[in-house]
C-alpha cells in the first residue's frame, strides 16, 4: 500500500478517534450485543441486530484507521522549507477576482478532507491550482459553472 500524507493534527485526529473507537464505543456495543442476547430469541431481537450492525462498522472503521495510520507519511506544515510556495500542508488565503471574496484552506491529504473546517484535499481542483505558487499569483480552476480566477493573498505554514 502506498504512503498517505496527513498533517500532524489531522494524524492526531485520526488516533484520537481509533482510540475513542477502542477504548469507548467497541466496549459499549459489546454490552449492548450482550443485553440483547439476555432478553432471548435472537431471531426477533431488533436491539441484537442494531448492536451487531453498529460493531460490524466500529470494528470497520478501526480496521480502515489502523491502515491509514500504519502507512501515513506525517508532515508537519511548521517545519517545511517551502520558499514562500503553497505546498502539502499550507494554510492559503485566495480571493475570487470576480467576487471579491476571500477564504482560507489548508491543504491536506485525502483522509483528514473536510470542505466545512475549510480542509481541502491535495487532490482537488483547487489545491492543485494553488500548489507551487506563491502569493499573488493568479490561478485559474474549473469549476462547474466555468473557469474561476483566484489571487493568492497569503501563504502560511502553520
Amino acid at each position: 500500500m502506498a504512503t498517505i500524507p496527513l498533517t500532524a493534527r489531522g494524524a492526531e485526529r485520526l488516533q484520537a478517534e481509533l482510540h475513542r473507537l477502542k477504548h469507548v464505543e467497541r466496549p459499549a456495543v459489546i454490552n449492548a450485543i450482550a443485553e440483547a442476547r439476555a432478553q432471548g430469541d435472537l431471531s426477533e431481537n431488533a436491539e441484537y441486530d442494531a448492536a451487531r450492525e453498529r460493531q460490524g462498522f466500529i470494528e470497520g472503521r478501526i480496521s480502515e484507521l489502523d491502515g491509514t495510520l500504519s502507512n501515513a507519511q506525517i508532515i508537519d506544515p511548521s517545519t517545511i522549507d517551502a520558499d514562500g510556495r503553497a505546498v502539502f500542508g499550507s494554510t492559503v488565503e485566495i480571493e475570487d477576482l470576480e467576487s471579491g471574496e476571500k477564504v482560507t484552506y489548508q491543504i491536506v491529504g485525502d483522509v483528514e478532507a473536510d470542505i466545512r473546517a475549510n480542509l481541502i484535499s491535495v487532490s482537488s481542483p483547487v489545491a492543485r491550482a494553488l500548489i507551487g505558487k506563491y502569493e499573488g499569483d493568479v490561478v485559474q480552476v474549473q469549476a462547474p459553472s466555468g473557469i474561476r480566477e483566484f489571487e493568492i493573498v497569503s501563504i502560511k505554514y502553520l
